[in-house]
């Protein structure tokens, strides 16, 4: 009996001694082709540091949204969480929910790892709180075969645009597809017809609550937009659509156009891939330089970590040459690392537009509160059913501009 006592006591002893320390890792990367990337890649960080082990929780994306505050005011939150750079980031950082990973850099500068143009959207404050690892364009997305078989060309101004639009029409394909489900697929639309029409000055102002949205150029987006509704070019009943579900009609040759970020090509059946180009928004007004969204998306650490440690240990690994080419080459997305160059021919493309851009933004709902952000993009949905109401909808957006920004 006591020697059946001793080796318990032992094995007791044993597993306490040797088991490994857990990171709590809470990720939006619910689609198949990022979550199993991400999973290799905790692997690989498991093999190097065998003395940690990786929980993953695996969320769908907008229920990931909904609850991150949850876990950010709990008493005890996950050790690492997926999120978006800019205004995203700061509004945690802000309320003291997120913690700074600057230890991520110990020894190193920010800049070593990463474009200086990104530090200032992964920051607050002097400090960083938010570890990039991808970007990626916005582009009209189209497949070949369906552009080659009615003779379309790759529209440059909106136009042309129109023209190709008209062109899918009369041959019974639905021009644009879009799935405003959840609404922020809207916001791209309305981002990219404000960086044509206005600017990006003009974007920041408004994002920053500094403009209202009674302004007669916050209306000139919404007419032009209103061109595409009127003629009948945008996918029937599309807030009944995830995104996802919306890109099956242009995957089926039903749709012509997407108006989508690079991620797209997560969901694209194999078949269709090698079919799949994009070209760059149409410009609207020549006196307006070219402007694109370029979102970032990454890692923080909320301030309620049981292991901040290991979150750092795994964000070093995350901001590593190592991982990030992985990431990237897996997903052609492209690295936030600065030496890790685009994985493939599309990703080129993308990178290449970026770099003949005049300036970047990040995304409506990245860049402006996150209260305000809501509201608009309801209002956009609001819209696209009901175009007839824009100047009730732009009277109520800027009710909630004063409220939120306390306008008086």
């Amino acid at each position: 009996m006591k020697r059946f006592v001793f080796v318990v006591l032992l094995l007791v002893v044993l597993s306490l001694t040797f088991a490994k320390e857990k990171i709590v890792v809470n990720s939006y990367m619910s689609d198949p082709a990022p979550r199993k990337t991400f999973a290799e890649l905790v692997k690989m960080f498991e093999e190097k540091y065998p003395d940690y082990e990786v929980v993953v929780n695996t969320f769908a994306h907008e229920d990931f949204k909904t609850l991150l505050r949850t876990w950010l005011t709990a008493p005890e939150g996950p050790d690492v969480v997926t999120w978006f750079a800019g205004e995203r980031m700061r509004y945690f950082a802000e309320k003291g929910l997120i913690a700074p990973v600057t230890d991520v850099f110990a020894g190193k500068k920010f800049t070593d790892f990463f474009p200086g143009s990104f530090e200032s959207t992964c920051s607050y404050k002097g400090k960083v709180y938010f570890v990039p690892q991808s970007w990626y364009w916005w582009g009209v997305y189209y497949r070949k075969s369906v552009f080659q078989k009615y003779g379309i060309k790759e529209p440059k101004t909106w136009d042309e645009f129109l023209k190709v639009c008209d062109t899918l029409k009369k041959n019974g394909i639905i021009p644009i597809t879009i799935g405003t489900k959840f609404p922020w697929t809207a916001a791209g639309w309305f981002d990219i017809l404000n960086l044509r029409i206005n600017g990006l000055d003009f974007h920041i102002k408004l994002t920053n609550g500094e403009v209202p949205y009674t302004d007669a150029r916050v209306l000139k987006i919404f007419n032009y937009w209103k061109q595409l509704i009127d003629r009948g070019y945008l996918l029937p009943n599309h807030t009944s659509y995830e995104w996802q579900e919306a890109a099956q009609f242009l995957f089926r040759g039903e749709a012509g156009m997407y108006y989508m970020g690079q991620f797209i090509k997560d969901v694209a059946p194999e078949s269709v891939k090698a079919d799949l180009d994009f070209f760059r928004f149409p410009i609207i007004d020549p006196k307006v330089p070219l402007y694109e969204e370029t979102p970032i998306d990454g890692f923080m650490m909320p301030a309620n970590a049981k292991n901040k440690k290991g979150a750092i240990e795994f964000l070093r690994f995350i901001a590593s040459e190592e991982a990030q080419r992985k990431f990237a080459t897996d997903l052609g997305r492209l690295a936030a690392h600065v030496k890790v160059t685009p994985p493939d021919e599309h990703a080129k493309k993308g990178f290449n537009m970026i770099l003949q851009t005049a300036g970047v933004a990040q995304f409506y709902d990245r860049d402006t509160n996150p209260e305000m952000a809501e509201v608009g993009m309801n209002a956009m949905i609001q819209f696209l059913t009901r175009p007839s109401d824009i100047t009730k909808i732009l009277q109520n957006l800027e009710n909630s501009r004063k409220k939120i920004y306390g306008v008086k």
